[in-house]
């Protein structure tokens, strides 16, 4: 089977249904959600990114004469350019008192691709990121359209959720053709699969944390 028809069906297997979005995603959807809250998200966001930008570097390092290894780096200088756009949208968000302080729930998500890193097979981590990141990237279009929305946000301060917000075609085409057209092996997509749920359910936990959060 072609890489690329791997990889979306990979990723229609692990995205999540529409209807189970996080309940914060739904609460700013609705109108409801609380400034406050995206403030301490962008205090986790920065602690994420730059753990996640490490573990992309390693992982281009671990293939580097491949051009998976090129896939990977562009990766991590696309979290370098996310990483620019978190200061306006702390700066629109207002002070919180716990803005750097790391929550367990969310750093469960850097703390397993620091993992993934070091002991993940990077096609399979590469398919499975790429799984993942639909789910993601739908969750900052919605936040990014209930800011505009019901905050009154400019593309300043919405520019960290823009970044993500943009389909996984691309990214997902650019994947299929690092790897390469010989297909992902059946371990290599069993091996996505399970990186991939562990990926859904630590992503769960960030949102899930951040709605609980006071």
């Amino acid at each position: 089977m072609p890489t690329n028809q791997q990889l979306q069906d990979l990723r229609s297997e692990l995205s999540p249904p529409t209807e189970d979005s996080p309940t914060l995603v739904r609460k700013f959807a609705a109108g409801h959600g609380e400034l406050r809250t995206l403030a301490v998200l962008a205090a986790q966001q920065h602690r994420i990114i730059t753990s996640d930008r490490r573990s992309l570097l390693l992982l281009a390092t671990r293939c580097a004469d491949e051009p998976l290894g090129v896939w990977f780096a562009g990766l991590a200088d696309g979290e370098s350019a996310a990483l620019r756009t978190l200061p306006a949208l702390a700066a629109a968000c207002g002070p919180t008192e716990t803005r750097a302080e790391p929550l367990p729930g969310c750093q469960a998500y850097p703390s397993y691709l620091a993992w993934l890193s070091l002991n993940g097979h990077p096609p399979a981590v590469a398919a499975a990121l790429v799984a993942n990141f639909t789910a993601w990237g739908g969750y900052c279009a919605t936040l990014a359209g209930a800011l505009r929305r019901f905050h009154g946000f400019g593309e300043e301060a919405c520019a960290f959720f823009d970044f993500f917000a943009q389909p996984p075609t691309a990214l997902e085409q650019a994947a299929a053709d690092a790897l390469g057209p010989a297909g992902l092996t059946d371990p290599d997509l069993d091996a996505a699969r399970e990186y991939g749920r562990l990926l859904q359910a630590y992503e769960r936990m960030f949102w899930s944390t951040l709605a609980e959060h006071p």
